[in-house]
């Protein structure tokens, strides 16, 4: 809470600044480019030189014993001289998986690795040693693809968590300093920037803390933030986000560092949810073992059956769980890179697996379907105020600490007004329920208008939505208006008007929501009027509004939907919203919203962008789709190539080959999730 102004002239009120954090690790040496550096040396290298080439090497190794072995055989080359030579290089080429394996055991864990290396061991003990090594060639390549694969995924967050530079241009010169050029500057650890102090940014330049505009007009590209890929003019007083590229020079005042900065929430969120395991991934997990099992037991069955050590060593190679084991967190990692790409970061993997199976998407309207934002059109004072200036005034004490919209436009008048603002005392507020508070030996209340069918108690600015739009015929920018009343002891002393807009997009969203097969839901404190002009704008129908609503009454919405088997995604963006998101499968709230509603987000949209909601959706359920394809595709793959093997169709190399090319094909299945990088500029 910050501290109350005395009875002066007032400025726009200003959200207390958050203490500074660490900063990220990143690569100074990098170009100022849409890319960024990286902490991580292997991040920018191509993929020859991601391979070790001690991986080369034993594959090469591996592959000429294996195809020396066969032309030795076929020379007629005594069998314990070729046994030797394969038994040495098996030892060598199999050393990884041999590793694996042990560690698995160790865990009482049954692998891929380990049944591998069973039927690599069972081919050489019966003399197959030329396939015993060609299977182990295949198994090294499949396990080099597996971690390119992987390390994609991991490259689409490093490059997203690399990009910050490493240091700020402190302004250390007087406040007459003019611009960037004519100011003295001192190159300072970003870690070691404070709230408050001034930056300056050279043109190219990546702004690497939240901060406000004092000097310089230029044009913003804040796509890694907010999704947006057209430059954002900002001027004095404009606000712009850490993780921002500017095109011309800027001094800002710093207000977040670190990882309070927007970029800095993206990152500490893609960190979290890199480390951390979806429910699908231990399932991944869980299926490898069953198919292992599986083919174990199918191995057994085929030999009592047909005493063929060949087709029962088959039977144990075709088994591929690796492609849906390794596949998974691929796709997991991949779809996290790609929302934030998007403008939206997901706190974990499991919010992105609920996320998919989403079925009805509950929305605020003031600020999350609105922009939020409202501004006083006109005051209209009573015989017994003695003129707007009074009005707007005591209204504005009582509104002094509100960080409800409506709250903040009115305190944010009497500014510009230049008003003298009384100092309040016992300031009552509750969320939904109203605001007063002590002025100048009265009691100075401020809700909406008792004619417009709400109790007056429940008559508030503080309520969700005491905004009503009026009509208009452009749904992306109607004229909005809500009539607030200010009394004094209960005596009108007059009414504010107020404006506000649908968000740009909103109306297309919920039209691509709907599309999705997903059903809409518009929540709101407004009037049940009010709520259905706001639907016809946006193409709801009455049956996809709840108007007249307490914070409490939102999240018994969202109860209710769940109780009767629906997955609940909630959006919205303030404290009263808060309950709600926490209630839903899944919380969504608006980067612009309030710190309490995006802490309890799963999910949070930077930019507050409508569109980002749906990409985001898209992305959760395109991954939902892939891993379903691969856990099917992996299951029906096996089976069939152990009915097979079984039957002799398949011999040991070529129950390999399709191991491998079945699993290439479920990993490659994931990393077309992997957001593409970006080209340097």
């Amino acid at each position: 809470m910050t501290a109350h102004p005395s009875a002066a002239h007032v400025s726009p009120p200003a959200s207390a600044p958050s203490a500074s954090t660490p900063a990220l690790p990143v690569d100074e040496s990098d170009e100022l480019s849409g890319t960024g550096g990286s902490s991580d040396a292997r991040t920018g290298e191509g993929i020859l030189e991601r391979i070790e080439w001690t991986d080369v090497v034993r594959i090469v190794l591996v592959g000429l014993a294996a195809l020396g072995a066969w032309i030795a055989s076929a020379a007629g080359t005594p069998g314990w001289a070729v046994g030797a030579v394969g038994a040495v290089t098996l030892a060598v080429g199999c050393w990884p998986i041999i590793v694996e394996a042990v560690g698995d055991l160790r865990e009482r864990r049954m692998s891929m690795e380990l049944s591998m290396l069973l039927a690599i061991v069972a081919a050489a003990a019966i003399g197959e040693g030329g396939t015993a090594l060609a299977v182990t060639v295949f198994a090294l390549c499949a396990e080099v693809l597996e971690e390119l694969s992987m390390d994609r995924g991991r490259d689409a967050l490093t490059d997203l968590m690399s990009f910050l530079p490493q240091t700020a241009r402190v302004v250390t010169a007087p406040e007459s300093a003019e611009s960037a050029e004519s100011a003295e500057t001192t190159d300072v650890p970003v870690d070691e920037v404070r709230p408050g102090q001034v930056i300056a940014l050279s043109p190219g330049g990546r702004v690497p803390v939240d901060g406000v505009v004092r000097t310089g007009r230029a044009d913003v590209d804040q796509s890694r933030i907010t999704g947006e890929a057209l430059p954002v003019q900002v001027g004095p007083g404009d606000r712009v986000p850490a993780g921002s590229i500017t095109r011309g020079a800027l001094e800002l005042e710093v207000e977040r560092v670190g990882e309070e900065s927007s970029y800095g929430r993206i990152v500490a969120a893609v960190r979290r949810a890199q480390s951390s395991r979806a429910p699908v991934q231990r399932l991944a997990d869980r299926l490898a073992a069953r198919i292992v099992y599986l083919a174990l037991a199918a191995a057994l069955v085929t030999f009592l059956v047909t005493r063929d050590a060949r087709a029962t060593i088959s039977v144990i190679i075709v088994a591929g769980a690796c492609g849906v084991a390794a596949g998974t967190p691929l796709a997991v990692l991949a779809a996290i890179a790609r929302a934030a790409r998007c403008g939206a970061f997901v706190k974990d993997g499991t919010h992105l697996e609920q996320l998919s199976a989403v079925d009805t998407v509950v929305m605020d309207k003031t600020g999350t379907l609105t922009v939020g934002a409202p501004w006083v059109a006109s005051v209209h004072p009573t015989e017994d105020a003695a003129g707007e200036d009074e009005v707007l005034a005591l209204a504005a004490a009582a509104e002094w600490n509100s960080e409800h919209p409506i709250g903040r436009a009115i305190y944010s008048e009497a500014a510009v007004r230049d008003l003298t603002v009384p100092v309040p005392g016992d300031v009552t507020y509750s969320p939904g329920a109203g605001v007063s508070a002590h002025i100048e030996g009265r009691r100075i209340t401020v809700g909406r208008r008792q004619a417009q069918g709400h109790q007056a108690d429940r008559a508030t600015t503080g309520s969700d939505d005491a905004i009503a739009l009026s009509a208009g015929s452009d749904p992306e920018a109607p004229s909005a208006t809500s009539v607030v009343e200010v009394r004094s002891d209960g005596q009108l002393l007059g009414t504010i008007a107020l404006t506000d807009r649908l968000r740009q997009g909103a109306a297309t969203a919920v039209r691509d929501l709907s599309d999705m097969g997903l059903e809409v839901l518009m929540l709101t404190g407004d009037s049940a009027a009010s709520a259905r002009h706001v639907a016809g704008l946006l193409g709801l129908t009455e049956d996809q509004v709840r108007a007249d609503l307490l914070p409490t009454d939102k999240e018994e919405v969202v109860d209710s939907l769940r109780r009767a088997g629906k997955c609940v995604a909630m959006v919205g963006d303030g404290v009263n919203d808060a309950p709600a998101l926490g209630a839903a499968d899944v919380g969504i709230a608006m980067g612009t919203g309030t710190d309490v509603a995006r802490e309890a987000g799963d999910v949070v949209l930077v930019g507050s962008a409508p569109a980002d909601l749906v990409e985001t959706v898209r992305v959760a359920r395109r991954a939902r789709r892939i891993i379903m394809v691969n856990f099917v595709g992996t299951v029906v793959v096996d089976v069939v190539g152990m009915i097979a093997a079984g039957l002799g169709l398949l011999g040991p190399v070529a129950a390999a080959l399709v191991h491998v090319v079945s699993e290439s094909a479920f990993i490659l299945n994931s990393a077309r999730l992997v957001p593409r990088r970006t080209r340097r500029r």
